[in-house]
């Protein structure tokens, strides 16, 4: 017994390091909304877009997210669909992963699974954290995953950010500020994460560029649980048959037993 008490000990520090590990960064709450389908059809065209061209979705197949998204096939076909693939395929990425490799430090990871795998907080903020930094390969870095090898595909509509220092107003874990008992005022810290969109950059304002970012997450949150939607339907309805036939057996027993003394 103690043998195979180790044994799981020893197994599960790699997972206690790597839950330890890592900077410390606050992130924006996202909510995934899986019957916002039109939300989750400008996700998906941004992923297309944007993303499909280095990162795989090989568990999510086009027909399917047509069908759950409600989009007809011949528009998928016409404005989703860039290469010879058909509509029952999966989305997978033309690029050859040895390429892939040598250009970026590490194959680009597959999606489909990657809001299991972190979060829709994670993702959401991830997306929005790129900025400005000379020293990087492909002149960028992040602030949720610093040191990061990949370029900044969305440049082009959020603009360029640049990472200064600042004073920022402590927040409790309800969003309100952390008040001096002494003098009364906020307390503030100094933070270098701040992050501004130089004026004129992107083709997008920070508001509709935080939208689009939502809309992309949404469709990733989707494709790491396509089934959602259909178990909440059937769950209804599974709460409601056992309520139902609660209220029945309950009268049936009080049938059954209304002769016994």
């Amino acid at each position: 017994m103690k043998k195979l008490f180790l044994i799981s000990l020893i197994l599960m520090m790699p997972m206690f390091a790597q839950a330890s590990g890592g900077p410390s960064i606050k992130l924006d709450t996202m909510e995934a909304d899986a019957s916002d389908k039109s939300s989750l059809q400008r996700g998906m065209q941004t992923y297309v877009n944007y993303c499909l061209g280095c990162h795989t979705a090989q568990y999510q197949r086009y027909i399917r997210a047509a069908e759950d998204l409600h989009i007809p096939e011949d528009l998928v076909m016409e404005h989703l669909i860039f290469s010879d693939q058909k509509i029952g395929d999966q989305m997978t990425s033309a690029m050859d992963p040895k390429l892939a490799a040598q250009w970026f430090g590490a194959t680009p990871p597959d999606l489909t699974n990657e809001i299991n795998l972190r979060g829709t907080d994670w993702v959401y903020t991830y997306l929005r954290s790129f900025y400005a930094d000379e020293s990087r390969p492909y002149g960028v870095n992040n602030v949720v995953y610093p040191a990061v090898g990949m370029p900044n595909v969305l440049a082009d509509l959020q603009g360029i950010q640049t990472k200064t220092c600042g004073e920022v107003t402590q927040l409790d874990d309800h969003g309100a500020a952390v008040i001096d008992s002494l003098t009364g005022e906020a307390i503030t810290e100094q933070s270098c994460e701040l992050l501004s969109v130089a004026e004129g950059s992107g083709t997008m304002t920070p508001a509709q560029f935080d939208a689009a970012m939502y809309d992309l997450t949404n469709f990733m949150a989707y494709m790491s649980k396509p089934y959602k939607s259909d178990s909440q339907r059937i769950g209804l309805w599974a709460i409601l048959f056992c309520l139902m036939m609660t209220v029945l057996f309950y009268f049936l027993k009080k049938e059954f037993w209304r002769d016994v003394h």
